[in-house]
């Protein structure tokens, strides 16, 4: 799987491209602002690109700008975002109106590095995988019109674990039940928020997405 890692500081970059070769990953091209990012990008098409959210030369937002690019310009590119602190619109705006192939991650989680390779190549293979601070924050504000209101706390803890990009074994391992019971929650949670039949990853992202748009 061919990569792309972008950070401004060298340290951390070298220090994610370490991780990722150590885990059979590629990296093909490496960048330290957005503009070098995209022009890789290009010339490259890796599979995946790893983004740091704050790149010069504003340290804002570079690294979602460059993100969002890349999805529109070369869909076949994924893209896993890092960002340091939880910023929930950078993580729907990210997402858009299709969650295949996208992640928001805190940088945290590069310190686990089997989880984080794991979210890498979720990711990359078309895949989702949202910070599971962003999720907990996310199902603990207020909502109007709720679309998520039917479901029962045990259908939202299942919908927050598919948030974050969790199969449905690693989501029964996470609440202790089996991967039966977690497959009749996927398909009431899919009844309940009126998603037609169709592939199963489809519907998880519609699923996803309808968590985010709340």
């Amino acid at each position: 799987m061919r990569v792309i890692v972008a950070d401004d500081s060298m340290l951390v970059r070298e220090g994610v491209v370490r991780l990722l070769e150590g885990a059979g990953f590629e990296v093909v091209a490496q960048a330290g602002d957005g503009e070098t990012l995209i022009r890789q990008a290009r010339a490259h098409k890796p599979d995946i690109a790893i983004i740091d959210i704050r790149m010069p030369p504003t340290h804002t937002d570079e690294g979602l700008q460059a993100a969002l690019a890349i999805r529109e310009e070369l869909p076949d590119t994924a893209v896993l975002v890092l960002s340091e602190y939880i910023e929930q619109q950078y993580a729907v705006e990210l997402l858009g109106d299709d969650a295949a192939g996208v992640g928001y991650l805190l940088k945290d989680r590069v310190l686990d590095p089997e989880r984080f390779a794991d979210a890498v190549r979720r990711v990359a293979e078309g895949g989702s995988a949202l910070d599971p601070e962003v999720v907990s924050q996310m199902l603990g504000r207020r909502r109007i019109k709720d679309p998520l209101a039917e479901l029962t706390s045990r259908e939202r803890n299942v919908l927050g674990l598919m948030a974050e990009g969790r199969s449905n074994q690693a989501i029964a391992d996470t609440l202790v039940i089996s991967e039966r019971a977690v497959e009749k929650h996927v398909t009431s949670i899919f009844a309940k928020l009126n998603l037609p039949p169709a592939a199963e990853d489809h519907r998880r992202v519609l699923a996803v997405l309808a968590f985010l748009g709340t």
